[in-house]
């Protein structure tokens, strides 16, 4: 045998494993995306057969003879009066209007006690001393039911925007505080003190090092937050409002209209589920940085 075919012959071995090896991985990776998609199918689908399982059994309770439909509705009439309200609007005026109202008080306050919480929570978090001071009245505040307090907003700022908003910034307040604090207490002490050794301030400690480090925790505290918003608007319209779902969930319950009862809670549903795909969509984008964990997960 020559040199040179002696030395192709012993090439060709690698060769021939590279080939492989390439094709192998980019089946594996394509077997792990069908394998995802399938997952997501397959979730989608039980969670639709859950629904139409649940709604099917309400329906059919409800026939005659048996519960009264009266008192528990049905999901056909719920249907109906959706049906009505976005096409024929209500007796109050367009549905769009209401939900607007509502969206409104929602997010203004949802935007006041997610500022004032997060400045007060990293405040007292970065502060032991101001902490222990103020620790006791801020428990006392949290332990108001909230219902009273929105009475309360509605006799002093009266039935228009500004009792909502209230009642909302305190819903969402003590959410968005009690994780901000969290948060900057669960700092590195190690890279503050480096910080510090490398001459930065405490506002730069502060914006480079604190803030940073807290926002996982306060952004997974929008999700609830923003749920708590739209409660918060709801109760206070519930409480006395001449606009908004809950002035018509309200309404609905003064005539017996369990269909109506029912309806505003469908879309208060919609409007929050809406509202926290925003969230984790602005969560995703702020937290690139961070390791996909499910991801990391499914590959161990």
């Amino acid at each position: 045998m020559s040199p040179d075919t002696k030395q192709s012959a012993e090439a060709a071995p690698a060769d021939a494993v590279d080939v492989p090896v390439e094709e192998t991985e980019q089946s594996i990776l394509s077997g792990a995306r069908r394998t995802q998609r399938a997952r997501k199918r397959n979730i989608w689908l039980l969670r639709l057969a859950i629904v139409v399982v649940w709604l099917g059994s309400w329906q059919l309770v409800t026939a005659p003879g048996g519960i009264d439909p009266f008192f528990y509705s049905r999901p056909s009439k719920i249907w109906d009066r959706l049906v009505e309200w976005f096409t024929a609007g209500t007796d109050f005026g367009s549905i769009w209007l209401h939900i607007g109202v509502t969206a409104e008080e929602a997010v203004i306050g949802f935007l006041i006690g997610t500022v004032a919480g997060v400045l007060l929570g990293v405040l007292l978090g970065r502060s032991a001393y101001l902490a222990d001071v103020l620790a006791p009245f801020i428990k006392a505040v949290n332990a108001v039911p909230r219902i009273v307090l929105a009475a309360l907003f509605v006799i002093w700022f009266g039935l228009g925007l500004s009792s909502k908003v209230a009642t909302v910034v305190v819903l969402v307040f003590f959410v968005v505080f009690f994780n901000a604090f969290t948060g900057a207490r669960e700092v590195d002490r190690n890279l503050i003190d480096n910080a510090r050794i490398l001459g930065a301030s405490k506002g730069q400690v502060l914006a480079t090092i604190v803030l940073p480090s807290a926002t996982s925790w306060i952004l997974s505290s929008l999700h609830t937050a923003f749920g708590f918003a739209l409660i918060g608007a709801v109760v206070g319209e519930y409480t006395g409002a001449q606009a908004g779902i809950g002035f018509l969930i309200s309404n609905a319950q003064g005539t017996f209209d369990t269909a109506g009862v029912f309806a505003g809670m469908i879309i208060i549903t919609v409007v929050a589920l809406l509202a926290e795909s925003l969230i984790g969509s602005l969560e995703n984008r702020l937290l690139r940085w961070r390791p996909n964990v499910g991801a990391t997960a499914a590959q161990i």
